[in-house]
């Protein structure tokens, strides 16, 4: 089956990491064996090199120790006083059993020699030689002139040789015991092994003996280290040196208390490497097999914990067909995907939020929400209520509109909403809405600890709001506020409460702030009613007549009484619709229609429903009473054009006829005086004179397209002579006409 690149990702990732930890975990191994085989050779070597100083010491001491305790005895002084020749047989052969003694104590193999300085005499190894000055003058110079002790060893190109001075107490040397032991009698005795490195340094680290089976010549630099590094350390222990090519070389050494000589030996690699073979042979074997079983582990664990994402792939994608081989790909770019949907919808609510938010309120206001649906939009839009939350209804409305008319009423309470929401802190309330065409609303937050302080805040935030409307709005208002409520369901309880309270600002006036619980003792009882007859009467006459001064001079008395005793917000409900009313029964008897157009069909209930004393001054002035008048006005003004109209079309048609105001006011059956008045109103001019000025602009047309005569012209015209004639047209056109007919003809 093909694998997916996941799989492949994760099981290559933990053949990696378990391969890692089997190296990791076998090289640690290897190292700590490394270590544990490599200190127990150390110690190994240690004990070689301790055990070989400790052989050497004894023997050197047992050469040093006879040679002194020889060179004490009157025999010795004797004979290295005398003479001796081939022919002192006797004290040859004793000298020579002295030395022979000391050599049975001391090693095997080693060359003894006396000479004796005073007498010129060498005896070496049973050999009696005389010396000659050369040979004198060269001993005192090599072992007595430049020796600055008596008894020291030397290194000679043969091995080691031991020097004696004596005697040993006087300064006046006499003779000099040598002992020699060379490099074969060495390695016989320290009996090393092959390729065993073996030191002897001096106390000044200078060599002493290496040997021959030594696998590494140390340099005289690398044996002055080793030596300065034993000399500042314990007797036993180990020196770390540089070898070539920047490798390190463990040196092990032991000091020597007798003579300060230091044995060095060298940590053989080889021979840590050969013990370690079979360790190494087994870490390799484990190794394999440990990754064989890591491989397979790697295989169940990766098919294990990729089914996971293949049962996600195929969740995402709804469907069977195979997804794309890098299923963690294709399901990060679905999670983007979905991701980025949620987002957007996330975005997308909380742009609607606001909206949201303001149903909410709108519906607790209106108690359209169960307990249940409170609670959790409470806790969906984050109002921090709790058991000891208080709330309060402010409904705020509008006195005035400023300079505004009455359509910019909706952009005042928008605008009025956004101040309550700049002014009230956030904490304090919930979203302020516009709860109707008139009203503000806002539902304010309290704790039950705060309640002694309650009034006194919702005071600043009132009077803060009345202030700002004036200084930014250019409009007052005027605020109901309910009492105090535990249930937010209670709500639209309160909501009642506060619009009780805005009705008393009929009495109170405008920028009023009303508590209820101030107002509600006084809301009830009996109606006590009050009605102006005589001032409405007045009102009433001043329509009738389409007098638009008398009328303001009447109605603003009137409003004035009816509001002055409407202590009761029942009392001015009655009084307007008793008022209303009798507006719409003086509509019908005047003939004219306000309150009653299509178009107004819902100003009497807006008038009734309102309660802002600016706002009904307002709508009874502009929108039905001036209105009533105008239409008075208009209905008269159309019936006295009407009249006028019907005199001037008598004039028009019957100027060559005796026509006189009085016979035209029998025919339409109106008084002369009337018609007169109407006419002249009408066209600005008397009855007369239209007469006149017309029957002349005949006289002039007929002047012009006629030959008729003056006398039948002022004869047809109604003239009692046509002395009359002219003399009206010559002032009304300043020439006879006669003359104007020339004037006009000659053109």
């Amino acid at each position: 089956m093909r694998k997916s690149k996941t799989f492949y990702n994760v099981f290559i990732s933990i053949l990696v990491l378990s391969i890692g930890l089997v190296v990791g975990f076998g090289s640690y191994i290897y190292m700590s064996t490394t270590r544990s085989v490599a200190e127990r050779v150390g110690e190994s070597r240690q004990s070689l090199i301790t055990q070989i100083r400790n052989t050497l010491e004894q023997k050197i001491q047992t050469i040093e120790y006879a040679f002194y305790t020889y060179s004490t005895t009157k025999s010795f002084h004797e004979v290295i006083n005398s003479p001796l020749t081939e022919r002192d047989f006797e004290a040859y052969r004793e000298l020579n059993t002295q030395l022979n003694y000391i050599a049975t104590m001391g090693l095997e193999g080693v060359q003894y020699s006396l000479i004796s300085l005073k007498q010129n005499w060498r005896i070496s190894n049973g050999s009696l030689s005389q010396l000659s000055s050369e040979d004198r003058e060269e001993l005192y110079e090599q072992y007595i002139d430049k020796a600055s002790r008596g008894l020291y060893w030397v290194k000679t190109d043969d091995g080691i040789r031991f020097v004696h001075t004596l005697p040993v107490s006087s300064k006046d040397k006499q003779a000099v015991a040598l002992s020699d032991i060379s490099l074969q009698t060495l390695n016989h005795t320290l009996q090393t092994k092959p390729d065993t490195s073996v030191y002897i340094l001096n106390k000044e680290g200078e060599l002493l003996y290496a040997a021959e089976t030594a696998s590494e010549m140390l340099s005289p630099q690398q044996l002055r280290l080793i030596s300065e590094q034993a000399e500042s350390g314990t007797q036993t222990g180990k020196a770390t040196i540089e070898g070539r090519a920047g490798s390190s070389i463990m040196a092990l050494y032991a000091k020597s208390d007798y003579n300060n000589w230091t044995y060095v030996t060298l940590l053989d690699q080889k021979e840590v490497s050969k013990a370690l073979a079979a360790t190494r042979y087994g870490l390799i074997i484990m190794g394999i097999v440990i990754t064989l079983l890591m491989v397979m582990l790697a295989y169940v664990l990766s098919v294990y914990l990729t089914r996971p994402f293949r049962k996600i792939q195929s969740s995402l994608a709804m469907s069977p067909e195979p997804m794309l081989r890098d299923e963690v790909d294709w399901i990060i770019r679905s999670i983007d995907s979905i991701v980025s949907e949620k987002e957007s919808l996330e975005h997308l609510i909380e742009l609607e939020k606001p909206k949201l938010e303001t149903q909410f309120v709108l519906n607790l206001l209106q108690n359209r929400l169960t307990r249940e649906e409170a609670e959790k939009g409470l806790e969906r839009f984050g109002y921090p209520v709790t058991d000891s939350t208080l709330f309060v209804t402010m409904l705020i409305q509008l006195d005035s509109y400023g300079e505004g008319q009455p359509p910019s009423k909706d952009v005042l309470l928008l605008a009025v909403n956004n101040l309550v929401q700049e002014i009230v802190p956030e904490l304090g309330r919930m979203l302020p809405v516009v709860l109707n065409e008139r009203t503000q609303a806002t539902v304010l937050l309290f704790e039950k600890e705060d309640a002694s302080d309650l009034r006194k805040q919702i005071l600043q935030h009132a009077k803060r709001i009345i202030r700002s409307a004036r200084e930014y709005l250019s409009t007052s208002v005027s605020i109901g506020i309910s009492v105090p409520y535990e249930d937010a369901l209670r709500s639209r309880e309160a909501c009642e409460m506060s619009l009780e309270a805005l009705y008393q600002r009929l009495n109170l006036g405008k920028e009023s702030i009303i508590f209820y619980e101030d107002i509600s003792t006084g809301i009830s009882g009996p109606i006590l009613l009050h009605y102006p007859t005589e001032l409405e009467a007045r009102l009433f006459d001043s329509i009738r007549l389409g007098d638009e001064q008398e009328v303001a001079r009447s109605l603003y008395p009137l409003l004035a009484d009816m509001m002055k005793h409407s202590l009761n917000p029942m009392n001015l409900e009655v009084t307007l619709i008793r008022f209303v009313n009798n507006l719409i029964q003086l509509e019908q008897l005047i003939g004219v229609e306000v309150l009653l157009t299509p178009s107004n069909a819902n100003l009497y209930h807006r008038l009734l429903d309102t309660r802002n004393p600016e706002e009904i001054e307002r709508m009874l002035v502009h929108e039905v009473i001036y209105p009533m008048v105008r239409s008075v006005k208009e209905k008269t003004n159309q019936q006295f054009r009407s009249i006028a109209d019907k005199i001037a079309a008598i004039i028009r048609s019957e100027y060559d006829q005796e026509l006189s105001l009085e016979a035209i006011s029998e025919r339409l059956h109106y008084s002369p005086n009337y018609l007169s008045s109407i006419f002249r109103k009408e066209y600005g001019t008397t009855f007369s004179e239209y007469l006149m000025h017309y029957r002349l602009e005949i006289a002039k047309k007929w002047l012009v397209d006629t030959d008729m005569t003056v006398k039948d012209m002022a004869e047809k015209l109604c003239y009692q002579n046509s002395q009359n004639f002219i003399r009206s047209f010559r002032k009304k056109e300043h020439v006879t006409p006669g003359a104007y007919r020339k004037m006009k003809l000659e053109r």
